[in-house]
Order: structure tokens, then C-alpha cells, then sequence
């Protein structure tokens, strides 16, 4: 169990923090709102950095009148079952933000977000910087939408391998190097 964790760590460049935090108490408000939010980063630094960014845009309050009250990593329950992830996005493009909804599958949350950069690289050229992961869940295969997603689903899937070349039966002509 141990070494398959080991392994799952070492491929994934991405983790899920739960950050929480709030404002600093003062004398007009001792007890502030406490706030908590699931942050994919590389590391703990920019995870915080991510934080302290998502919630100046939406609560009046920045690092330097708020503090971080815990940083948690999450892991995932059962990382060896392969899971229906749906991932809803804001990223900014050349032209304005847009928004999307894409499905992966994977065995962790952290997999199927990583898979999403490499995706949004690929297909829209968005910097990991430029995406902001709305939400994370796990669906059914029932909830799924996308083609790509529901022709796995066919129980009598087959995986042809189109291209296979017939070798000759006759023992002469297998030999491994051959001089003239």
C-alpha cells in the first residue's frame, strides 16, 4: 500500500491543499468569518499565493489583513479505483475569458486536474496560471456527457491492434541479423 502511494506521489506534480483563513481580528470585528477552499498547486507556497488571490477577488481582504489559520494536503480515499472526474473552468485566452466544462478519468481528483492543464496546454495554449478550476467532482457514468467519455462505458469494448505484421513460419527466415 505503502510503495503504491510512493509511486502515485512521484508522478503527480499537482496536489489539492485546504486552506483556511480569515481576516484579522480587530476591535470592530473580534470574530471574523472564517473562510476554506480546496486549492490545486505545486506546493504549499503557491497554494497560499493562490488563496490570498481567489479570495481578494471575492471578500475584501488581502495577505496583509488576513491570516492563514491552517494548510491541510488531501489525499485521496481510494486511489486505486479508476473514478468519472467533471471539471468546470474560467481561463483566460488572447481574446476574453471563457468558460468550460471537461470530463477526465482517473484514479484521484489531483490526476484528473493535472490531466486538465495538460489538456487546456495542448488544445487552447492556457498556462496553468491562466485557468482557475471552478469546480472539481466526481460523477457517474451515468452523468457523463462528452463522446470521449462515453465510448468506454460499452461493455463489448475491444481494443484492436490494427497493424500487426504477419511474421513467416519457416525457421529460416527468422533469424535475428543476417549477413550477405
Amino acid at each position: 500500500d505503502l510503495e503504491i502511494e510512493d509511486i502515485m506521489a512521484q508522478k503527480s506534480w499537482i496536489h489539492e491543499y485546504q486552506i483556511v483563513g480569515r481576516k484579522k481580528p480587530s476591535e470592530l470585528q473580534p470574530e471574523p468569518p472564517i473562510f476554506r477552499m480546496r486549492i490545486f498547486a505545486k506546493d504549499t507556497v503557491k497554494a497560499k499565493s493562490r488563496f490570498w488571490y481567489f479570495l481578494s477577488k471575492y471578500h475584501k481582504m488581502k495577505k496583509t489583513t488576513g491570516e492563514i489559520l491552517t494548510v491541510n494536503e488531501i489525499f485521496e480515499n481510494k486511489p486505486q479505483k479508476l473514478k468519472n472526474f467533471a471539471i468546470w473552468a474560467r481561463y483566460d485566452s488572447r481574446s476574453g475569458t471563457h468558460n468550460l466544462y471537461k470530463e477526465f478519468r482517473d484514479v484521484t481528483r489531483t490526476g484528473a486536474v493535472q490531466q486538465f492543464y495538460l489538456d487546456m496546454a495542448g488544445r487552447h495554449r492556457v498556462r496553468s496560471r491562466s485557468a482557475q478550476i471552478i469546480q472539481v467532482q466526481e460523477i457517474s457514468s451515468t452523468q457523463c456527457k462528452r463522446p470521449n467519455m462515453v465510448e468506454f462505458f460499452n461493455t463489448n469494448i475491444k481494443f484492436p491492434l490494427p497493424h500487426r505484421i504477419q511474421r513467416t513460419t519457416n525457421p529460416s527466415y527468422r533469424k535475428r541479423f543476417r549477413s550477405t
